[in-house]
């Protein structure tokens, strides 16, 4: 078996996973759990956006020594799920899907803040004080919440701690960083440069962050993301404003293509109800995180009055990610009519040059730049993100005194990133990506009562107006 044939093996594996076991228990997952809590994503969605904007003016709201606020901890959480993703892959799920994929990435980023709210919920009942500070996340709850069932638990919670290193901190950290370098060798004049380059900086401006462990990550996250996040939104704003006349169009054709197949439409290739089902509740899943076990970490160690706080927190982070970012990115092709440009060689535009095409047709050539310049801060905040959910598990298993090794592995992985396309490193961190989800897609449905019993008694405190939870388990 040859290199490329390596990979295509690797590729069919992911593939099968990923559509015919995943994406269908996320989303039944997803269903499942918003059902049994009542819809808290309808419920107490305008009281979870009231409670994180105030906590981002509210300067009084301080963190416990090792810990962070609850929005330091959500901004850490939507560090991670805005990447290049949001970018590239809604173009991509698109162009296959066509723009009926977008009104299935709406309902599945609905479903997932059902199952956020849970895993937020279990890394908060669950997490632990270790040397003084806290940690927690889909380790720690499967461990500490199925320990009646001795080994299982442990080999599952092994599994997935051994999975997210893998595909997470080592792997997809050298994505974000290819995707840094190729970002910034895009912009005019700047195609020449050493790629090598641009993964030292990033590299070294990662190392300093990291250093500083969890303070300094949620200061970086908590400083960056509003800015991040509100310049691409305004931005996609304006490109609206100007093609204003195509936005009601546009949400009919999203509307229509979602429940009849279309035809071939420039670079959009025609596509049946199933494929823009499969590509949109894909492209919203992998996109928002919602059930994959990356972004408990972060909410585990919100300094909170009840774990049900923190789960109405997350919530907002699925709503940012998908319903407002993804969805920038979205409109902002479909207005434009992006998906009938070509580049140079008469070749439909794909994939982030999609999103550049559309950036280009309100901006000019600064569209381009800009662009560039919100791909990079999308990956280096994922790079963060990352980095700080291998970490957990780097604590989990060996405790902090690997924590230096796993730094130094994590740069060269960002340097190497940026030299070269490995396409073996894309598919395994793929396959890790899919497989680090089973065991806790398993652990938050076995749960999932004692999720709804945590929800009930935070309703009954809330009416009171005496919201308590006593968090001395964590010190056990």
């Amino acid at each position: 078996m040859n290199y490329e044939q390596l990979v295509k093996l690797i590729n069919d594996i992911n593939s099968f996973i990923a559509s015919n076991i995943l994406m269908w228990g996320l989303l039944g997952v997803g269903t499942y759990l918003s059902f049994l809590l009542g819809f808290p994503q309808v419920t107490k969605i305008g009281y979870a956006f009231k409670m994180v904007f105030g906590g981002l003016f509210r300067k009084t709201e301080n963190s416990n020594e090792g810990s962070m606020s609850s929005f330091q901890a959500l901004a850490t959480a939507i560090a991670a799920q805005v990447g290049t993703g949001n970018v590239a892959g809604v173009a991509t799920a698109i162009t296959a899907g066509g723009p009926g994929a977008v009104f299935w990435m709406w309902v599945s980023a609905f479903l997932g803040m059902g199952t956020i709210f849970t895993e937020a919920v279990l890394a908060q009942k669950y997490r632990k004080r270790i040397h003084g500070e806290l940690v927690g996340g889909p380790a720690y709850y499967i461990s500490r919440g199925l320990k009646k069932t001795g080994k299982f638990a442990k080999f599952l919670a092994g599994f997935f701690s051994v999975t997210i290193i893998l595909a997470l901190g080592f792997m997809g950290n050298a994505v974000q960083s290819n995707s840094i370098a190729a970002g910034i060798k895009g912009i005019s004049g700047l195609e020449n440069i050493n790629p090598g380059i641009i993964g030292v900086i990033v590299a070294i401006l990662a190392a300093l962050i990291f250093i500083g462990g969890m303070n300094k990550i949620a200061k970086f996250a908590e400083l960056v993301v509003p800015i991040m996040a509100t310049v691409y939104i305004l931005a996609s704003i304006v490109v609206l404003l100007i093609f204003h006349n195509q936005i009601i169009p546009t949400f009919v054709w999203i509307v229509k293509s979602a429940f009849s197949p279309i035809a071939v439409t420039g670079g959009i290739a025609g596509a049946s109800v199933k494929v823009a089902v499969q590509k949109g509740i894909a492209r919203g899943l992998f996109s928002n995180e919602a059930g994959m076990g990356s972004t408990p970490h972060a909410h585990a160690v919100a300094h909170v009055k009840h774990p049900a706080e923190q789960g109405l927190s997350a919530m907002v982070g699925v709503f940012v990610d998908t319903i407002l970012v993804c969805s920038a990115t979205a409109l902002s092709i479909l207005v434009t009519k992006a998906y009938t440009l070509k580049d140079a060689k008469g070749v439909f535009l794909v994939g982030a040059q999609l999103t550049q095409g559309a950036f280009k047709s309100s901006f000019g050539e600064f569209g381009a730049i800009l662009l560039a310049i919100c791909l990079a801060f999308f990956a280096f905040t994922t790079i963060i993100g990352w980095y700080y959910f291998g970490e957990s598990n780097i604590k989990f298993l060996f405790g902090k005194k690997m924590l230096l090794p796993y730094r130094i592995v994590v740069i060269l992985c960002i340097i190497a990133g940026s030299l070269q396309e490995v396409k073996i490193v894309w598919s395994l961190a793929d396959i890790f990506n899919s497989l680090m989800v089973l065991p806790n897609l398993i652990a938050i449905v076995w749960m999932s009562l004692e999720v709804k019993a945590l929800f009930k008694d935070y309703k009954e405190k809330f009416a009171e107006g005496n919201v308590t939870y006593d968090y001395s388990e964590e010190d056990k």
